[in-house]
């Protein structure tokens, strides 16, 4: 290979080092190669396995690697959203630095919640030359006292996965710790990596704070094939799950038929389930495949990704934990149970097969229900296109910030006017105005007006120079102890009696059991012995039917790029055109729902009005997610009741809603009223907060404002505190916030996180000027047809107790298959077995509360 005759002892070594493999550089790397030397930012975005970590790995160490005897101090910091991926980028940046031993003996460590106290010792004393971590143990770093001495030698800042974080506040979390360490060393070089993004300006600008910046686009030719898993009919009635673990016995033979496979699910439920079931299948796999989740021992999801590595296990059932970037060669395919929900989810899981520039790789979609076929048709048409889903940064989120605060008073201390100009250098705080930032500051000099009089939360305060730092070591150690953005249940340790520990659970799960229930968690069936100081202890039982934990986090919303694309799918049904596989196994209730009622298109909306003996349903179909529809049926209900004081109840998926009314509601008078686009965004927000019980909503929320904030904690020092004691304190202060400190800006975030984020207002809004220019199309079916059955199957789940609704579906499912002329009827049983009642003593769910259009 032809190289420049100045090329560095460094470079020759690496060159020579990718010779050796059979790897010739890519141009794209290349370019970040010189990037990097010439001291650029930028945002590289390449196909996955198509060599990013190498393009900007390489580059580092060729542009600040020289002849030394001893290593540089802490010189690139790599920043990954997940301990999975921060193990796996470990051992990528180790492989070629035996080629570079000679020159200079460059070191790389990790920093997580995975890493041990020997380690972190270690660390203590000398950190490695380039260190993997995550955006929670960077602000740990920045709460040093000698922050400043130890960060400030970085040269090189790499956020892998940047999409990731992106959205969410773990992102903006990056975006302050970038902004402290620009700050302490102005030419810092900083890249992002992707390989799913659709808004690539905006993501780059809101990485690096400024417009200006490298974009690398490394496109390589990489075969990928999207194809779906058919049933062997697809239901005319189906419902969220109907097929299930029908599907078992195809997912099994595709399993045996690949040398190594990855079976991903949307929750941690779903995995536990189907590891378990294929477990059950083919009990000679034991062994051979494994189950992998976030909530797994360390040392469980370690060894499971070791064997993957080296190829030893056929098969892992996992969630998101093995999402992303996680570089695994011998995996051939990758099964997604159910819906993937987004293009860019989608192509990230197709990604983690054939993990390697000009390898083939495979996704294969398993519906869980009938519709979801369409959605795989849908997906392949969206990838085929280019359209990949935007993400945003939250703006101004001021419990980030307020956390951050009192990290950098223990980080060396800061002057607060330079604290907020290095603010507002980020994209997420750079309109934020003097007011906010100066109710920041009394926040958490004094916890506001409401809290003076606490000691506890004088969390920083001004010396007589004018520098901000923690007045004690006290409050120190409980910040550090409870620094991140990620809020969830409080969770229990699962340990055998007087054996290993396995995971945890949501303390919410374990306080529903008692000694002696059975339950399914590390794909074993466990009976919980006793439960002592947030440990769940536990031994191994066989035979009867356990429970599956239920975390929360479960239910994400289709996104609207996929929801488009379904839409533009059931266009193609209306025309007569059946041509994908999956359409044309889906025919048979495409064409059942056109002959009742009609399909959606692009420029139609559907709705259906059905009299039954339980009242005046409607059901409307605008293709917008589960939050979108919640916000729309609620407001719909809202703006009706305000001509007539009515009561409804209501039903949601994220194809459509369903609003029933004891009384007769005149629909085609009413409806092209009550879905007109509001006259501006402030008064759509008065009539969604007006619809819904806002205020409930937002108390929930303000919880995990509360977490981050630091007004209440998940855990002290040496203790852990339970999800009670989490709720009954961010309730008081949330009444205390509410009666003393109207103006607190932590409730107003409360609400806006509500609209912005479980209601989705942008979309609701955009929906409804959408809906505005569709032609409604208003039918009057004699009964409910196959789009309308799944959203009367989740009202059934909330009102009735189990044995009712297997009763309930299995009788409708028999009158509705009669009234279409033949189809069978799924029998009662088989009903109880796929809504996972099977075997276990019927349990009355809790009612649903029937929500009022009006408040």
């Amino acid at each position: 290979m032809k190289h420049s005759a100045r090329s560095t002892p460094v470079e020759d070594a690496l060159l020579a080092w990718m010779a050796a493999r059979g790897w010739a550089p890519f141009e794209f790397q290349r370019e970040v190669w010189r990037a990097v030397a010439a001291g650029e930012s930028g945002l590289l975005h390449a196909t996955t396995g198509a060599g990013k970590t190498y393009a900007v790995w390489l580059g580092a160490l060729m542009a600040y690697l020289a002849p030394a005897k001893k290593a540089d101090p802490l010189t690139v910091l790599w920043i990954t959203p997940m301990r999975a991926l921060a193990a796996d980028t470990l051992r990528s940046l180790e492989q070629p630095l035996p080629a570079l031993a000679d020159i200079a003996p460059w070191t790389v460590g990790a920093r997580s919640g995975d890493t041990t106290a020997g380690e972190r010792s270690a660390q203590n004393r000398r950190l490695p030359t380039a260190l993997v971590t995550t955006p929670e143990s960077l602000s740990l770093l920045l709460a040093r006292a000698d922050a400043r001495e130890v960060l400030g030698s970085v040269r090189l800042v790499v956020v892998d996965e940047w999409h990731e974080l992106l959205g969410n506040k773990r992102g903006v979390q990056v975006q302050l710790a970038l902004a402290r360490l620009r700050r302490w060393s102005p030419a810092l070089s900083v890249w992002g990596m992707s390989a799913t993004l659709g808004n690539l300006g905006e993501a780059m600008h809101t990485l690096l704070g400024h417009p200006r910046g490298r974009l690398v686009q490394g496109r390589i030719d990489k075969p990928l094939v999207i194809d779906s898993l058919l049933p062997p009919r697809a239901d005319r009635f189906p419902w969220a799950g109907h097929l299930g673990l029908t599907m078992l016995p195809q997912v099994v033979d595709e399993i045996a038929a690949s040398g190594s496979t990855l079976v991903f699910t949307n929750t941690r439920s779903q995995a536990e389930i189907w590891y378990h079931a294929i477990l059950e299948a083919r009990p000679e796999w034991a062994g051979l495949i494994a189950l992998h989740h976030g909530s797994l021992d360390r040392e469980v999801r370690e060894w499971v990704e070791l064997g993957l590595k080296n190829g030893e296990l056929r098969a892992v059932v996992c969630t998101a934990s093995l999402d992303l970037g996680v570089d695994f060669l011998p995996v051939e395919r990758v099964l997604q149970i159910g819906s993937p929900k987004g293009v860019a989810r989608l192509l990230q899981r197709a990604g983690r097969s054939g993990h390697a520039p000009g390898r083939a790789s495979r996704v294969t979609l398993v519906p869980t229900h009938s519709i979801e076929l369409v959605e795989g048709a849908a997906a392949r048409a969206a990838v085929a296109a280019g359209h990949i889903e935007a993400r945003h940064s939250p703006q101004q989120p001021l419990d980030v910030l307020v956390q951050h605060l009192v990290t950098v008073a223990l980080g060396g201390g800061f002057v607060a006017d330079d604290l907020y100009d290095e603010v507002r250098s980020t994209a997420a705080y750079a309109q934020l105005s003097p007011e906010s930032w100066g109710w920041c500051l009394a926040f958490v000099q004094q916890g506001g007006p409401s809290l003076t009089a606490y000691p506890d939360y004088r969390r920083a305060v001004p010396d007589e120079h004018g520098v901000w730092h923690v007045p004690e070591a006290r409050l120190a150690r409980r910040h550090r102890a409870n620094i991140g953005t990620i809020v969830s249940d409080a969770s229990m340790t699962v340990q055998y009696l007087g054996g290993a520990k396995l995971g945890s659970v949501e303390e919410s799960f374990v306080a529903r059991l008692k000694p002696g229930d059975v339950f399914l968690f590390a794909g074993r069936q466990l009976e919980l012995v006793r439960t002592h100081e947030m440990t769940a202890f536990v031994r191994r039982a066989t035979g009867r039917k356990p429970a599956v934990p239920r975390w929360n986090g479960g239910r994400m919303p289709l996104s609207t790029t996929l929801a488009d694309a379904v839409v533009q799918q059931l266009a193609l049904a209306d025309a007569g055109r059946f041509d994908s596989p999956e359409l044309h196994c889906a025919k048979p209730l495409l064409d059942l729902q056109h002959d009742w009622s009609a399909l959606p298109t692009p420029a139609t909306l559907l709705a259906e009005r059905i009299a039954t003996r339980e009242g005046a349903h409607l059901f409307l179909y605008p293709f917008a997610g589960r939050h979108v529809h919640l916000g729309l049926a609620s407001l719909i209900a809202w703006r009706v009741a305000q001509q007539s004081p009515r009561t409804f109840s209501m039903a949601f998926n994220d194809y459509g809603l369903e609003l029933l009314c004891a009384d007769a509601v005149a629909w085609d008078e009413l409806l092209p009223q009550v879905l007109q686009p509001a006259q501006d965004t402030e008064t759509l927000l008065h009539e969604v907060l007006a619809s819904l019980n806002a205020s409930e909503l937002a108390r929930r929320r303000f919880r995990e404002i509360a977490r981050v904030s630091g007004l209440i904690y998940q855990s002290y020092p040496g203790e852990k505190r339970s999800a009670k004691q989490l709720q009954a304190s961010s309730s008081l202060f949330w009444e205390v916030f509410r009666k003393y400190d109207p103006a607190n800006r932590l409730l107003q975030q409360a609400e806006a996180e509500v609209l912005a984020q479980e209601l989705d207002i942008g979309r609701l809004g955009a929906s409804l000027a959408r809906m505005a220019t569709q032609r409604l199309v208003l039918t009057q079916p004699a009964r409910p047809t196959p789009f309308a059955f799944p959203l009367m199957v989740e009202r059934f789940r909330e009102q009735l107790s189990n044995e009712s609704v297997a009763d309930r579906i299995s009788r409708m499912v028999a009158q509705l298959e009669k009234a279409a002329g033949g189809g069978e009827a799924v029998p009662v049983d088989e009903v109880r077995e796929r809504l996972g009642f099977s075997g276990a003593a019927p349990e009355k769910a809790q009612p649903r509360a029937r929500r009022r259009g009006r408040r």
